[in-house]
């Protein structure tokens, strides 16, 4: 068992204590309405306000990004997927590439082997919108004939109505794919030949935020040498300004410090930037727009609607905390680039929290009046939501790059609060260096409406004073492990203190391991309420409007919300089903945690692995794309002789029948929205402050979220973690758009197996409860458990066809990690999705790592064949299952393994596949442990490595 590592009390940054390595931007792109280049941008930033001669601004801008033109071509994208494309994974590949050429590439190589992409989109995307309304077209049709009572006039209007909806909602074989989220940084993977971590990320309007703090925890942590992150919000359809404004968010006019101001406009944009440990970018000899010194991130957790923190406290420590980790003054800061929320209480928490951080032990400014610049990009360019973050991360750093301060308008109404070294610009200024010669330093502070706050610390490069370590003068900071083999010291090891579980056939984690003893399969025809058979069901060919299998995993979504939870009928109805799934496992997560949720202190994260665009999301979208639908009905009706009465008794019948959100939309709608809200309803429900982020990397999501939690553990930015995945595959969009692929079983999931043709989907969600193996010795809690490695990587190769080097490249990965090797790993809990070539590219990969001649057998097996695929859950199935196999020293066994495909080489592991349950013995000196492995559609890998807890016995 590994040493104890210093706990998280231990962490906190001493007088004495180097900070941690700088990160560099040595890269950026910006898009914005009128915006290419950051020259544009900064050039925006800086022009008069608005209606003066030479002012700008792109708030409200109606052009948004249409006008902005992608050569296709110039990525390689075959025809028949660019149709399937949503549009913002365009724009993204566009930013990717202009922040890559504006670091110097391709003509100076990044370390491609461990480049990781991590982008942030925030609402759905065009093509999910489009795929949606037409699987609901059928739907609709029918409720059409039907309201029109046999009529034949009815039927035919039927059939015109629904094909008008499949002609406008368009669609390919290649739409499952093209619609991810995570295809956007898969793609960009692939096109660049970048093959480290891929990941989408959301959190609201602190997803951005959550992009760059996962990059610099990755950098510091040594797992990754270059992080792209690029984050963008387009305004894809009426939905998300509708559910804004139904909150009560949504305002025409930019005010971000207005003293009454009652919200903001949604903006648009795209940003990217390149970030390296500073070391790196002073070595590589590359340009330096700015230094990212401090990342604090912190999570007001406050049961009911998701509304902005007015914590005043909670956000002058969120900012403190930035500054001990970088151990530079609050003196030093000369520029603040504010969240300007454009609401008034979030407002005056923001001036009231800045102005206690920035004022002396008396009260009285700590140093000359107005040292401090406020300022907002709001002013400019509205809230661009996903993006905001790096909208801000980039001015700032653009300012400290060009040394000067760009102006703000309107100015603060009212003033700034009393006593603060505060002031704003009406025209741009140049920006003196700091006292006694201290470089430039600006501060990032930001929000999100799910209650999260962030506080970015920045200084400007000076490579006169660049230091050996890696530090700007003084003391050399501490720089990160190089990861180019087996490390001489392992990771810092974290434990598994709880976990819970809700799958197919099992309410919870004892009943998921019930089943897999069984040795039987908990798939099935799934019920009717789920794939009407009359309108989605057609087996035999491929169809874009049809499934042709009906089989699946299906679990029923809770109805009520867990015990103890004081959650109003109408706003858990309001939820998406993946969320309410999410917080019934969540309770039995910390309930049965022997320690009460209330005593996990510090701050924390819950990352959950999800599809970014949930099904409630899509379903409203449809709804209000299918009111214009009616004035096409109505005329339709009226050309049949229909009076104006008729038509209206008719409208009013097929609203009924259909149903769909009511006029004006409900506030909570906006809740139900969000992916990040699954995460942010497990922190704020149970009392966490935990920061949540939802992370989607295809059908490694879970493994993906875990890769953050635990990043984040070993960096010292959260005590805790809640991190897994939900998903509910069994649905009649996802079961027709994964057929139209030929993807899905023409009869159950068989791993392995010689009659594999395809997966099942599968419903599932399963949670775990980290914490630092030290802490959780500390604390005394049961530990079920020990995460020792995870490695990632992505093939950027096919988005579609797996490849055994990417694969074996991420397995590689998690042993960097570790002080043992491949032949002391007793047990593979494999991806094993049953479809023919995966099976046999996932073999060869595991046999070009665990491939160890004399070794004893590796026993492999995939929850999938129990429970079917359950997408970005099925990490989190997999996780379960090795736990509790190794908690209970048990080989699982695997479900539906008849005869063992023969193109499956195991003899080269070697390795063989139980189909009943045997004795785990450990090995000699070691305890029990097995592989985990996800990989996901666009070549996305993950392989996480998992031990038994012995305590010196076993």
């Amino acid at each position: 068992m590994p040493s104890d590592t210093p706990s998280g009390a231990q962490r906190e940054h001493r007088p004495d204590q180097a900070p941690p390595e700088p990160i560099a931007i040595v890269g950026m792109s910006a898009l914005y309405p009128g915006v290419r280049s950051p020259g544009d941008y900064w050039r925006l930033l800086n022009a008069g306000p608005p209606g003066e001669p030479g002012a700008d601004s792109a708030a409200g801008s109606p052009g948004g990004l249409t006008d902005l033109r992608v050569d296709v071509a110039r990525y390689g994208i075959p025809p028949a997927q660019a149709g399937a494309m949503a549009r913002m994974q365009l724009l993204m590949l566009e930013a990717a590439r202009r922040c890559l050429a504006d670091a110097g590439h391709p003509g100076r190589p990044l370390p491609a082997d461990r480049t990781d992409v991590v982008t942030g989109t925030c609402f759905g995307l065009d093509r999910q919108y489009a795929n949606a309304l037409r699987v609901e077209a059928g739907r609709y049709a029918r409720e059409v004939a039907a309201a029109a009572g046999g009529a034949p006039w009815g039927a035919e209007a039927a059939e015109r109505l629904r094909g008008l909806l499949v002609e406008r909602a368009g669609g390919s074989s290649h739409d499952r794919v093209g619609e991810m989220a995570s295809t956007i940084p898969a793609r960009i993977a692939g096109a660049f030949k970048l093959r480290g971590r891929t990941l989408a990320v959301e959190s609201a309007d602190a997803t951005s935020f959550l992009g760059v703090a996962h990059a610099v925890n990755c950098l510091r942590g040594g797992v990754s040498d270059a992080v792209l992150v690029v984050a963008g919000q387009r305004r894809e359809g009426p939905l998300p300004e509708l559910a804004l404004a139904a909150k009560g968010l949504l305002a025409p006019g930019t005010r971000p410090f207005a003293a009454d101001g009652r919200g903001f406009p949604l903006g648009e944009g795209v940003g990217a930037v390149l970030l390296k440990r500073l070391s790196s970018a002073v070595r590589d000899g590359d340009r330096i727009y700015a230094e990212i010194r401090g990342v604090a991130l912190r999570h007001h957790a406050r049961p009911g609607a998701f509304r902005y923190s007015d914590s005043v406290p909670l956000r002058r420590e969120t900012a403190e905390a930035s500054h001990r980790e970088a151990a530079v003054p609050a003196g030093a800061v000369g520029y603040v680039e504010c969240a300007g929320s454009g609401l008034a209480r979030e407002t005056a928490a923001e001036l009231a929290a800045l102005a206690g951080l920035h004022q002396g032990a008396d009260g009285e400014p700590a140093g000359p009046a107005g040292r401090v610049v406020l300022g907002s990009v709001r002013d400019r360019l509205g809230h661009t939501f996903a993006n905001a973050g790096l909208a801000a991360l980039t001015k700032a750093a653009l300012a400290l790059y060009h040394r000067g301060l760009p102006p703000q308008w309107p100015p603060p109404d009212g003033g700034l609060p009393y006593g603060a070294p505060f002031r704003t610009l009406r025209t741009g200024e140049e920006w003196p260096r700091g006292r006694d010669g201290a470089p430039r330093c600006a501060a990032v502070h930001g929000a999100s409406l799910t209650g999260t706050l962030c506080h970015l610390l920045l200084a400007e490069h000076e490579p006169d004073r660049a230091a050996p370590g890696g530090g700007t003068g003084g003391a050399p900071a501490r720089t990160a492990r190089a990861a180019t083999g087996r490390t001489a010291a392992a990771a810092e090891p974290v434990a598994v203190v709880g976990v819970g579980g809700r799958f197919a056939g099992a309410r919870d984690a004892g009943e998921f391991w019930r089943v897999v003893r069984s040795g039987r399969d908990r798939l099935g025809p799934v019920p009717e309420s789920v794939l009407d058979r009359e309108l989605y069901h057609a087996p035999g060919a491929l169809s874009l409007t049809h499934s042709y299998t009906d089989r699946g995993g299906h679990v029923p979504v809770p109805e009520e919300p867990p015990a103890g939870l004081r959650i109003t009928p109408l706003r858990h109805a309001a939820m998406d089903a993946a969320q309410r799934l999410a917080l019934a496992v969540a309770g039995e997560l910390l309930t049965g945690h022997r320690r009460a949720a209330g005593t996990l202190s510090g701050p924390g994260v819950v990352a959950v692995g999800s599809n970014l665009g949930l099904t409630a999301e899509r379903r409203a979208a449809v709804d209000l794309a299918l009111r214009d639908t009616e004035e096409a009905l109505a005329a339709l009706a009226g050309a049949a002789g229909l009076s104006p009465v008729e038509v209206r008794t008719l409208l009013k019948r097929v609203r009924e029948r259909y149903g769909g959100p009511g006029d004006p939309l409900s506030p909570a709608l906006l809740d139900g929205c969000l992916a990040g809200g699954t995460a942010a309803l497990i922190a704020n429900e149970y009392g966490l402050a935990a920061v949540p982020v939802a992370v989607e990397a295809a059908c490694a999501s879970s493994l993906a979220a875990l890769d953050l939690a635990v990043g984040a553990l070993r960096a010292g930015t959260a005590d805790f973690a809640v991190a897994g995945g939900v998903e509910l595959a069994c649905n009649a969009r996802d079961m027709v758009l994964c057929s139209a692929l030929g993807l899905l079983s023409h009869g159950t999931n068989r791993p392995f197996d010689a009659a594999a043709d395809g997966f099942t989907p599968g419903d599932g969600c399963g949670l775990f409860l980290l914490k630092r193996y030290a802490d959780a010795r500390r604390d005394g809690d049961e530990i079920l458990g020990v995460l020792r490695g995870v490695g990632a990587s992505n093939d950027a190769r096919s988005l579609i066809a797996p490849d055994a080097a990417g694969q074996a490249r991420a397995m590689r990965r998690a042993f960097e990690q570790v002080d043992f090797g491949p032949g002391e790993v007793d047990y593979l809990e494999a991806h094993g999705t049953g479809t023919r070539v995966g099976d046999r590219v996932e073999i060869d990969a595991v046999a070009r790592v665990y491939g160890t001649p004399g070794r004893d057998p590796l026993r492999i097996g995939s929850a999938k064949s129990f429970f079917g695929h359950t997408f970005a859950a099925a990490g989190s199935a997999g996780l379960l299952r090795a736990l509790q196999a190794i908690r209970a020293r048990t080989i699982p066994p695997g479900a539906n393994l008849r005869t063992l495909n023969p193109a499956l080489d195991l003899a080269a592991v070697p390795a063989t596949v139980p189909t009943e349950a045997a004795r785990w013995p450990a090995g000699p000196g070691r305890p029990r442990r097995a592989g985990v492995s996800s990989f996901g559609t666009g070549g996305i890998n993950y392989h996480l490595l998992v031990e038994e807890h012995t305590d010196g016995t076993r």
